[in-house]
């Protein structure tokens, strides 16, 4: 069976969504990240960049990104068609992917919830608080902005595929911090709500559908 390492409304969630899209059977490992648990000696066992999500592998192998787990997923099941077999296609959601993955939740949302990371030595933490919060509202509004013009009414590609899942869990977040997104990202979002699997995960992580 998969073991699968996730935080309730994290990245993971992206992760999760394509789990129950391939409807694998897999085991769902909860990390507190509030509590520090990423850090323990039992997770660094299993990964020590201490970082979510994990996949371990029915063989021991463990997957450790999620760039890694969502290509491995979409790869080894070929059949759902989660990476496109046009190259165009293909090279389109590998763009959109990496993107909402390093920039948009990398360079974006980490300047909101991990400011502590930013933190330059003894300045007043006030002041870079408000530069970070500063920073992260032009780089997402950027950023979604550029998501936008890859958006034709629907998905990414002609159909659901690696990149929606995470842009979905960006679009989350920016809903749940009052980020402003623009209508074709907003019609994304809504379109993945409509999904039994997403509405399946969001239920299972505890919020409201």
């Amino acid at each position: 069976m998969l073991n699968f390492y996730m935080t309730p409304g994290s990245c993971s969630t992206g992760i999760h969504i394509l789990l129950e899209e391939l409807e694998l059977v897999f085991s769902a490992n909860v990390v507190n990240l509030v509590k520090g648990e990423q850090r323990s000696p039992e997770f660094l066992a299993i990964n020590p960049r201490g970082s979510i999500p994990v996949l371990v592998l029915e063989d021991g192998t463990t997957l450790t990104s999620f760039l890694a787990i969502a290509w491995w997923l979409g790869k080894t099941y070929p059949k759902r068609q989660l990476i496109p077999e046009n190259y165009l296609a293909q090279t389109k959601m590998l763009d959109v992917l990496t993107y909402a993955v390093h920039q948009i939740h990398g360079q974006g949302f980490t300047r909101i919830f991990t400011q502590e990371n930013y933190r330059i030595g003894h300045e007043d933490w006030e002041e870079q608080q408000a530069v970070l919060t500063a920073q992260a509202k032009t780089i997402l509004t950027n950023g979604f902005d550029w998501i936008a013009t890859q958006l034709n009414g629907g998905f990414v590609c002609d159909q659901f595929s690696l990149a929606d899942a995470a842009l979905f869990y960006v679009e989350f977040w920016a809903v749940k911090t009052d980020i402003e997104l623009p209508q074709a990202c907003v019609e994304h979002y809504q379109a993945m709500l409509a999904r039994p699997a997403v509405r399946q995960v969001l239920t299972e992580e505890g919020y409201r559908v």
